[in-house]
């Protein structure tokens, strides 16, 4: 008779850890931060008083329990296989992964964190929103060792022994490949958010012009003339102090985002690791092992100035995680060239020249640019026509050289290549972008095509992934040409479902 195994025995129960109870004094005072509003209302509403009356008390008193609540309830633990976390004073919040599910430790601190030698450990797991783990705050110290037990890939370098041979042995450690230069500054004007907020000036500007009627036909009266002229050189003074303002803030912003930049990488079990922040510093480690490419992020703005940024497409990480697969941000474009390009291994997919997609293709890239552009001139010329504004037709103009721009941009834009073990793709003109998606991490193809396209012969071939946006678009390329594509890519994966 066979004998049944016994099955193996209970693992001991760990522990639940409190988190340091030097959060007591952080958690009350976030907490207070909070209800500010409804403190500052509740004093100027007893004002009148001489004493300190009760909604005073309980608008000070009721926000730090909370805090203390919030330090009090809140416990974690890693047990067998999995990390968990339990919060909650009314009903009880557990949240429970496995180890093998996280994506992303991201380690952050506040000033208030940062004197009291504190942090918070993020824990992603690629699912977003509640399910990430938040363990606020840890002892910077403890806080790394959990990121090192979370992310098995990320250990400490061990020590240097000699061989029997008398040859030293390999020591793994950390090269740092990038570090934060205040040239980097120059950038910032460019990025989108520095683009909105110039755009903003100029919306400022006209209509200051226009309330001081600049825009207005000019008089015959010269005195009218000389008033115009003096409220037009107020506003483009205006206009420059203002524009001076907006660049200030987006240098000010990229140095508190981005201060203290540096990009690392770990030998010989491989973890990149990004540090930045000049207030609030933030720790993002990713293991080589779920990293399978980049994305070179080209925004019209920083191509004007020759920079990019750079981003890792990381199994797992959906687009709500996005902060925590930048590898690199704005930064000079030949930086970005030579991280990327030690990221994936090589040069050649960095550098690789691309796959003309042929004159069809050019030729919807120009006609999806042009088109809107005509619609919106002989909007305006008729609208010149109906109405006494015959400046607007002379406007007309203005959005077919836009529109004939982006449309040789987009066209020159557009390509593809296979080099090696990557596929390379890149499309886009205002935020082009060129993407190097490992072929190993192919799970599915996905031909489509519109009714332009099938008359064009063209279809859009993505490629499916677990990694950041979980596809990369090839726009526009012949269909037989995606089919070969498909083939040589991933053999084997396209052809099980086609018809014999």
């Amino acid at each position: 008779m066979t004998e049944i195994p016994a099955p193996p025995p209970p693992l001991p129960e760990t522990p639940w850890l409190r988190l340091d109870p030097r959060m007591l004094l952080v958690h009350p005072v976030r907490e207070v931060g909070r209800f500010l509003p409804v403190l500052i209302g509740v004093v100027v509403l007893g004002a009148g008083g001489n004493r300190l009356g009760w909604p005073q008390l309980l608008a000070v008193v009721v926000p730090v329990g909370i805090g203390l609540a919030r330090y009090l309830t809140t416990r974690y633990r890693i047990h067998a296989d999995r990390v968990e976390l339990r919060r909650g004073l009314v009903s009880t919040h557990i949240l429970s992964t496995s180890l093998d599910r996280v994506r992303t430790v991201d380690i952050t601190a506040s000033p208030i964190q940062r004197v009291l030698s504190l942090a918070t450990v993020r824990i992603g797991t690629g699912t977003g929103g509640d399910d990430d783990l938040d363990l606020d705050g840890l002892p910077t110290e403890q806080a790394r060792a959990l990121r090192a037990q979370l992310l098995h890939s990320i250990r400490p370098p061990a020590p240097a022994t000699d061989d029997p041979d008398g040859e030293p042995a390999v020591v793994g450690g950390e090269e740092v490949v990038a570090r934060f230069e205040p040239a980097w500054v120059r950038y910032a004007p460019f990025t989108s958010a520095g683009f909105v907020a110039m755009a903003a000036v100029v919306g400022v500007v006209f209509q200051l012009g226009d309330d001081l009627g600049f825009l207005d036909r000019f008089e015959d009266d010269p005195a009218a003339v000389s008033l115009r002229a003096g409220s037009a050189v107020a506003v483009a003074v205006l206009g420059v102090a203002v524009l001076g303002v907006v660049v200030a803030f987006s240098v000010i912003g990229y140095l508190v985002a981005n201060g203290n930049f540096a990009l690392s990488h770990t030998t010989p079990d491989g973890s990149w690791h990004v540090r930045r922040g000049l207030l609030t510093t933030r720790e993002t480690s990713l293991d080589d092992e779920r990293l399978r490419g980049v994305a070179v992020g080209e925004p019209l703005g920083l191509r004007l100035v020759r920079g990019g940024r750079l981003s890792a497409i990381v199994t797992g990480l959906d687009r709500s995680e996005s902060g925590s697969s930048a590898l690199l941000p704005p930064t000079p474009r030949r930086l970005v060239d030579r991280v990327a390009a030690a990221v994936v291994g090589s040069e050649e997919p960095v550098h690789a020249t691309l796959v003309d997609h042929g004159p069809r293709a050019r030729t919807r890239r120009w006609t999806r640019a042009l088109v809107p552009a005509a619609l919106m001139a002989v909007a305006l010329v008729v609208l010149a026509l109906l109405t006494d504004l015959g400046g607007l037709a002379v406007l007309a103009v203005l959005p077919l050289v836009v529109g004939a721009v982006l449309g040789w941009d987009r066209a020159r834009s557009l390509g593809h290549a296979l080099v090696g073990d990557w596929l390379v793709a890149r499309s886009g003109s205002l935020t082009r972008r060129r993407e190097l998606l490992a072929t190993d991490a192919v799970i599915g193809w996905n031909l489509h095509s519109t009714w332009f396209q099938r008359r064009a012969g063209l279809v859009t071939l993505v490629a499916t992934t677990a990694g950041g946006s979980q596809r990369v678009v090839v726009v526009d390329v012949p269909e037989e040409v995606a089919v070969r594509l498909t083939t040589e890519a991933v053999p084997g994966l396209a052809e099980q479902f086609r018809s014999s």
